[in-house]
């Protein structure tokens, strides 16, 4: 009998998450519309104010939509079988990584974000399932910096970190030695 667990979306935390995206958009529109008012400090110059404005919308713009469209579909973030990892967690889903794929898996902290990172024979594979140019630009990034296109977070699973990473552990524990 296959084991599976499925690990739901929060809306919870994708609300707050989308909350603080909308936040820094109206930032962005501020720093645009009145860019000689806060230009001060760090940001002398009202064009460079302009531009971190405009930066500012682009990025959590982005964010916004892709927390919209999660919010909107498939409401299971993340799913552990005997065949491998599902994820769907983020806006870089990297759909199917079987068992047999994985080297290993880690943890790291960015700006106090913790990830599990999943290490796999082939990440090139992964990379190059992208069909966004976007998407494929954030996984080789992350690649680049932390060795492994796939990163998961628990921000927007309804799981805390170290539940999440203990849960990933054993699964690959248990359906890794049958894999080989």
């Amino acid at each position: 009998m296959e084991q599976k667990t499925e690990i739901p979306l929060s809306k919870k935390k994708m609300l707050l998450s989308l909350a603080g995206s909308l936040l820094f958009v109206l930032l962005g529109v501020w720093f645009i519309l009145k860019p000689h008012q806060l230009s001060h400090g760090p940001l002398s110059n009202p064009i460079l104010v302009t531009i971190v404005g405009v930066v500012s919308i682009l990025f959590f713009g982005a964010v916004a939509i892709v927390i919209l469209k999660k919010m909107k579909g498939n409401p299971i973030g993340l799913t552990l079988s005997s065949e491998g990892i599902i994820d769907n967690s983020s806006g870089v889903s990297s759909g199917l990584i079987l068992w047999d794929d994985i080297v290993d898996i880690t943890t790291t902290t960015v700006v106090n974000q913790k990830f599990v990172l999943i290490l796999t024979k082939n990440p090139e594979s992964y990379i190059n399932r992208q069909t966004q140019i976007l998407k494929k630009k954030t996984m080789q990034m992350n690649y680049k910096s932390y060795g492994s296109p796939i990163c998961i977070s628990a921000n927007a699973l309804q799981i805390n970190f170290e539940d999440l990473h203990q849960m990933v552990l054993e699964y690959f524990s248990k359906y890794k030695t049958v894999a080989l």
